[in-house]
């Protein structure tokens, strides 16, 4: 599973990286993060507003850094 935070590097990402990270490994599944901060590669996941969350290609949230268990469950596909 590739997990992806888009973001500029400002410390919102850097906590959506490190509680998706930590959503990934509760979960236990096999996956690759990735931070991405160029501004043209997230514009063309139609990000307007960072940090945002994707899985597998699918941005799941944007603007906003859900808890470790909403994660979990965006991983679970439960969301």
């Amino acid at each position: 599973m590739l997990i992806q935070v888009l973001g500029t590097g400002c410390a919102k990402c850097g906590k959506l990286a490190v509680q998706a990270e930590e959503a990934a490994k509760n979960s236990g599944i096999d996956y690759t993060l990735e931070k991405v901060t160029d501004i043209n590669k997230i514009m063309t996941f139609g990000v307007m507003v960072t940090p945002a969350l994707v899985i597998d290609g699918k941005v799941r949230c944007s603007g906003n850094v859900p808890s470790v268990e909403q994660i979990e469950k965006m991983l679970k596909g439960e969301l």
